[in-house]
């Protein structure tokens, strides 16, 4: 039998859609099965898939907690590692605007983030870019084709920001000057180019199919995000966009593709903004994933809640690791099989808590009691 690294012993393990009180090998960064060199106990907890965050942009306050104080990224996004790792998180596609909004979300600043993250040694959390992409921005497609090439990014999410309904109405959107000069812009000009970019809108559509099939020839996973309609969502699909992103009625999560809702909206019982409830369309088997979305402990707690909702852990947990990895198209990760890379949580049950978190092998996060017996092995 193989020698391996490692075996986690005496806990239950989340093992072909069910816990199963079995060991769990590492050897080499991957999944094994075979004789430890040291076993580690895990009685009372449960051994899981690494959670995989398929949008999350709660790394913004760490980049840029107020202008100017953080003159290295790379500083910023090892605070955002220990946050990921702190809460189960072992595959993060951290999702940076291309946007008219200016500051952190313009194009500028997702140069110098995609450059901080491409240098980026960390500690094996799988840090991955998403491109959001403003769809009035028609005059930065080449570019923003262009950048998607030069940094090997693997999934763009078409966005629409614009407030339309008060452009339309010849009105200042609300909250309009403060944004703009949080963005360090000049709040007449801001106003200007959102006029601008909303008087385009009867262009987009045939120009955002020509990006979208030209990425999609590349091999890039594309999304849509925030559809209100099946029709709006039939439409995506049907110029290749496979993947919807927090939908906000139950008629576009019906319609083809896949869905990933939000954790915080799973937390909270229902939508922020008055949407539909992920809960009501997790019931009805309408989503597939669920995502950090502004809140890095959010996934973890959203489980929680299904749970005390009358859910079966091993099912929700799979929103967090193989559905993820099955709406991405990540064949090595998501579940605890041998030969799959080695992304595993230690959870508390009863604290509802990670204790341990291990990206490819290696340990990312260590707590209480789980230290200590990691330690002591």
């Amino acid at each position: 039998m193989m020698q391996t690294d490692l075996r986690f012993v005496g806990g239950s393990a989340l093992i072909d859609n069910a816990l199963r009180t079995e060991p769990v090998t590492v050897a080499n960064g991957v999944i094994g099965d075979g004789v430890a060199r040291k076993d580690i106990d895990v009685s009372g907890y449960y051994v899981l898939p690494g959670i995989i965050d398929l949008h999350g942009d709660g790394f913004e306050r760490h980049i840029a907690p107020r202008r100017g104080a953080l003159r290295d990224a790379r500083t910023g996004l090892a605070s955002v590692e220990g946050e990921l790792a702190a809460n189960g998180i072992t595959t993060a596609w951290l999702a940076q605007f291309w946007s008219w909004e200016g500051g952190m979300r313009s194009p500028a600043n997702a140069r110098r983030f995609l450059t901080a993250l491409g240098s980026y040694a960390g500690l094996g959390t799988d840090m991955r870019a998403q491109l959001r992409v403003e769809t009035h921005m028609l005059d930065d497609y080449d570019a923003i084709a262009a950048l998607i090439a030069e940094f090997g990014i693997g999934y763009a999410v078409f966005n629409d920001h614009l407030p339309h309904a008060r452009l339309e109405a010849g009105k200042t959107p609300k909250g309009s000057v403060g944004q703009a000069l949080r963005a360090g812009l000049n709040p007449e000009v801001y106003l200007a180019l959102q006029q601008e970019l909303h008087a385009r809108a009867p262009e987009v559509p045939a120009a955002v199919a020509k990006l979208a099939a030209r990425l999609a020839e590349t091999g890039v996973k594309l999304g849509s995000h925030d559809d209100n309609t099946a029709e709006g969502r039939e439409w995506w699909h049907g110029i290749g966009v496979q993947i919807g992103e927090f939908p906000e009625t139950a008629e576009a999560a019906r319609a083809p593709g896949a869905v990933i809702m939000g954790s915080p909206n799973v937390m909270r019982g229902g939508s922020h903004k008055g949407n539909v409830a992920a809960v009501d369309l997790i019931r009805d088997g309408l989503c597939d994933a669920l995502a950090s979305d502004y809140h890095y402990p959010a996934p973890v707690q959203a489980v929680a809640h299904l749970v005390a909702d009358g859910m079966d852990f091993a099912k929700a947990w799979q929103l967090l690791c193989s559905g993820p990895a099955s709406v991405i198209g990540l064949a090595d990760r998501g579940q605890i099989k041998p030969g799959l890379r080695a992304d595993l949580v230690v959870f508390d049950p009863v604290g509802t808590r990670i204790l341990a978190t291990m990206a490819g092998g290696r340990f990312t996060y260590l707590a209480g009691d789980m230290a200590a017996r990691v330690l002591v092995a």
